[in-house]
């Protein structure tokens, strides 16, 4: 685990509002040197603490509508073909234009983020990708309604 001192988390807090800052600016808003900021930014990036720069998308390109869908991968006769069977649900699944996340939990179950202009095109997506999918035992879908922390992510995960 890395230790990161009051500095290094308040650069870090700056540069998550606005990666667009400069050194100047940082510099400016903690009360520190240019030189100090620009070393430790520098040590941040060796350390790989800061992996790379990104951008977030605004709300007119974010999806309006989102869901949390849970898929379990019905166990074939060879179990040894349980994890094939979910790698390709995981693989078919991020090909998928409104599929914003797609993760594993266990050895059968699929954890996918979803996200489309408005609730029917939403469910028609769910409909049409995703229950058709072979080899599913069971498929639940959680429309997220209220988003406390982290509502930038979709932002973040929208491929244009």
């Amino acid at each position: 685990m890395i230790q990161l001192d009051d500095l290094d988390r308040a650069i870090l807090r700056l540069l998550k509002k606005d990666a667009r800052l400069t050194i100047s600016e940082i510099a400016e808003a903690l009360n520190r040197p240019e030189s100090t900021v620009h070393f430790r930014i520098k040590k941040l990036i060796e350390r790989g603490v800061i992996d790379h720069y990104t951008i977030l998308l605004g709300p007119e390109l974010r999806p309006k509508r989102t869901a949390l869908v849970i898929l379990q991968v019905e166990t074939p006769i060879i179990e040894d073909f349980l994890e094939r069977y979910v790698n390709h649900i995981m693989k078919t699944l991020s090909m998928l234009p409104n599929v914003l996340l797609v993760a594993k939990s266990g050895r059968d179950t699929v954890i996918a983020l979803l996200g489309d202009e408005n609730e029917e095109k939403l469910n028609a997506f769910i409909d049409e990708n995703i229950r058709t999918l072979p080899t599913l035992k069971s498929v639940n879908v959680y429309p997220v309604d209220d988003v406390k922390k982290g509502e930038e992510l979709v932002g973040f995960l929208v491929e244009v």
